[in-house]
């Protein structure tokens, strides 16, 4: 993380010394989806749920990163649970893409790890799908809810309200 901030601050130096020499692939322009990510990584580390860990294989992308949930509550208590993300390049008009690694029976969750969460669609009827105004942050807490007690007590509502 620190190595592409480092990488933006130096291309922003490099920008205001106008110098006339060629662009080399160190000094390249940064796209807007990896200036984005540097900001919501920082927040995202900032304000993880304390049963989520992020891990950046390569630190230098930023818009490829795991995602490790370990439920402390309900029935997935205990349960160590892997998702791999890939941010698109172009974030934030699209919402990430998101597979769960670990199999697992969920509802939202299908067995070849496409995940059913309002805020990963890119078009939603009920308008609660993915808004440029969403963050990596609240991806993560979406994540996260899916393995929570609400969410259990949601499903169980749900079953006895239409399984007559």
């Amino acid at each position: 993380m620190l190595t592409l901030a480092s990488k933006l601050k130096r291309d922003d130096g490099l920008r205001g010394s106008r110098t006339s020499a060629p662009a080399s692939d160190s000094t390249r322009r940064v796209s807007v989806r990896d200036r984005l990510l540097v900001k919501e990584v920082a927040e995202l580390e900032a304000n993880l749920p304390c049963t989520c860990k992020v891990h950046f294989p390569d630190p230098n992308k930023l818009h490829c990163f795991q995602l490790t949930v370990t439920p402390d509550e309900g029935y997935y208590q205990g349960g160590k649970f892997q998702f791999e993300t890939e941010v698109p390049d172009a974030y934030n008009m699209v919402p990430p893409k998101v597979k769960c690694l670990t199999r697992i029976w969920h509802p939202n969750i299908t067995e070849t790890g496409d995940i059913c969460l309002s805020l990963l669609r890119e078009h939603s009827i009920d308008g609660t799908g993915w808004a440029p105004t969403r963050t990596l942050k609240d991806v993560v807490w979406g994540l996260n809810s899916l393995f929570t007690e609400d969410f259990r007590n949601k499903v169980e509502d749900y079953i006895k309200r239409y399984a007559r």
